[in-house]
């Protein structure tokens, strides 16, 4: 089991507050005789919806020594664990997120270099405020 991202409870507070039941800590992805651990896995009530809305979360801090090297490894877990959910019929219709500090979204993901895979469509991202422990902004 890997180790927690610092960030771990705030994200997973910040989405209890927002009205999401936390459903894995960690989400367990078994491929081939490999498991990988998404950080969260967690599912929304819509009131419109019987099935309800699923999110799998992968927490980041972006505390390394280069914000673009942290972006390259984020961005290759991300784009592997979405890859194997597309193939699990069990996890099919969850959605991956990237979670990221506000200070980070802000710096990094208002750059071109982080802007382009979400506007290419290769990465979500959830950004929350590690201090109030709450959701900022979903994107897209």
């Amino acid at each position: 089991m890997p180790a927690r991202d610092l960030y771990h409870d705030a994200v997973k507070t910040a989405l209890v507050k927002d009205g999401w039941t936390i459903t894995h800590d960690p989400l367990t992805l078994r491929w081939g005789r490999k498991d990988l651990f998404v950080d969260l896995g967690a599912e929304k009530l819509l009131a419109a919806e019987k099935a309800g809305r699923r999110i799998a979360v992968e927490i980041k801090s972006f505390l390394g020594r280069s914000e673009v090297e942290d972006l390259k490894n984020a961005l290759g877990q991300y784009i592997l664990y979405r890859d194997i959910m597309s193939e699990l019929e069990s996890e099919k219709d969850r959605e991956l997120y990237l979670a990221v500090p506000r200070a980070v979204s802000a710096d990094l993901f208002e750059e071109p270099v982080g802007r382009l895979p979400i506007e290419k469509g290769h990465l979500r991202l959830l950004v929350f405020d590690a201090d109030k422990e709450e959701i900022v902004r979903w994107i897209p």
